[in-house]
């Protein structure tokens, strides 16, 4: 008996026709930012894959590189994100004019373990913008990000924090930089766990009491963005947090405009990735069964040296979408489930050559058509449009070919009307 390998997935009509619109609909928003395609390949050398991880970032997703061996016994490997490619073609084109913005939807593996909402083989969707150092370019990106949701008709919001505030506030709960990133890890999950579980986790790792209480200080309060930043300013000593929370308020200087709550400061916020330099974000719905984060991203000025000649550095600042989640969202939203693109049935009542020419006319028109092309009955065609959801079918017989007319019959409401061409085109297009 045949089956499918492990970890992948076959999308049926009606969850591609879901997804398909989604990304036309998020293409449509990167485009409208200046944003460019680029598709890059789903096979890499194997060290340029694993140069991301030397730079200390996701150790574990290492080892999950699908490798391969070509005949010329060279080691390669299937890309595991969009973020290393991107990097790699940066890298290997040096004459490409600065900014350079851009984005990629493509087919992603990981060999890991499979469980529930995880996959061997996903779609990732990214939005990037390197050569940039300013602010500007996260603005941006975020103001991008809450567009590309109300595109979708979904109610969102932007999560930002800074690497660097992470970073001061580490300095002044008095934690060693030996242990810095993993304490950010840590303090990471105190949305999601809880300040207990953070704690254990914390001790586990013989942090002091006195650490811990300092980290529960500044981490369970819960003020407005004005009022965080104003406690940060007091309790942050150091350079690099200084830094930081100068990035953050110029950041959050170019979107106040942005409707009230759309933007929420987070400052446990850190993405858990120790590639990231600056700022980070995650966007997430509102008053939705999907809890998990949306999109997620943040500013990497250091990834794309890392493949570069001579180590030249290329700021950059980029965002993933989850196709996953917001599919499921748009599920759970109400939308109508569509299992056929097809606007409009033809049914021939034996006069399928007149049909088909008619059939070709109204395709050219930009209709999506489809035609019966099994000879099957009125009844049993009827059958076949509604289990469709068809929204509309068209019967030719010798009758309409003499009246030069379709017989055009509303599926939802059951009216059926004789209407000429450009009528029959009017009616269709315009649902």
């Amino acid at each position: 008996m045949v089956d499918m390998a492990k970890g992948v997935r076959d999308f049926a009509p009606e969850d591609k026709i879901i997804r398909d619109d989604m990304v036309n609909k998020l293409v449509s928003i990167f485009q409208r930012y200046g944003y460019s395609p680029l598709e890059t390949p789903s096979i890499e050398r194997l060290d340029t894959l694993t140069a991301k991880f030397a730079a200390g970032s996701e150790s574990d997703a290492a080892k999950e590189i699908f490798k391969l061996t070509d005949q010329g016994q060279r080691e390669l490997g299937l890309r595991f994100d969009l973020t290393v490619p991107f990097s790699r073609f940066i890298a290997l084109n040096p004459n490409l004019k600065m900014p350079f913005k851009r984005y990629e939807i493509g087919r992603v593996f990981r060999d890991g373990p499979i469980k529930l909402g995880r996959y061997r083989e996903f779609w990732q969707c990214d939005v990037d913008i390197a050569g940039c150092s300013s602010m500007k370019a996260d603005a941006e990106i975020v103001l991008l990000a809450l567009d590309a949701f109300k595109e979708l008709g979904l109610d969102a919001f932007m999560e930002i924090n800074n690497r660097k505030v992470l970073y001061g506030i580490m300095d002044y709960c008095d934690i060693a930089p030996s242990m810095r990133e993993s304490v950010i890890i840590i303090v990471d999950k105190i949305a999601k766990q809880g300040f207990d579980a953070v704690r254990k986790e914390l001790q586990e790792k013989s942090i002091s009491k006195k650490s811990i209480d300092k980290i529960e200080e500044v981490f369970l309060v819960r003020e407005s963005n004005e009022e965080t930043l104003q406690r940060m300013r007091y309790l942050i000593t150091s350079e690099i947090g200084i830094e930081g929370m100068n990035e953050l308020d110029e950041l959050l200087s170019y979107l106040k405009f942005v409707e009230a709550g759309r933007i929420k400061l987070n400052i446990s916020l850190a993405r858990g990735l120790a590639y990231y330099t600056g700022t980070v974000f995650e966007g997430f719905l509102k008053e939705s069964k999907v809890n998990s984060s949306i999109c997620g991203g943040g500013r990497y000025d250091n990834m794309i040296g890392m493949y570069a000649e001579n180590a030249r550095q290329y700021p950059a600042v980029g965002i993933a979408f989850g196709l996953e989640p917001i599919t499921d969202a748009l599920k759970l939203s109400g939308q109508e489930e569509k299992k056929t693109v097809t606007q409009l049935y033809i049914i021939p009542i034996k006069t399928f050559k007149e049909s088909l020419i008619i059939a070709t006319k109204l395709r050219e028109a930009g209709l999506k058509i489809d035609i019966d092309l099994m000879d099957k009955g009125v009844s049993k065609n009827l059958d076949y449009a509604n289990s469709m959801k068809i929204p509309y079918v068209g019967f030719i017989g010798e009758t309409e070919l003499k009246e030069q007319k379709i017989k055009l019959k509303n599926m939802h409401s059951g009216k059926e009307e004789l209407m000429v061409l450009d009528e029959v085109f009017e009616r269709v297009n315009s649902q």
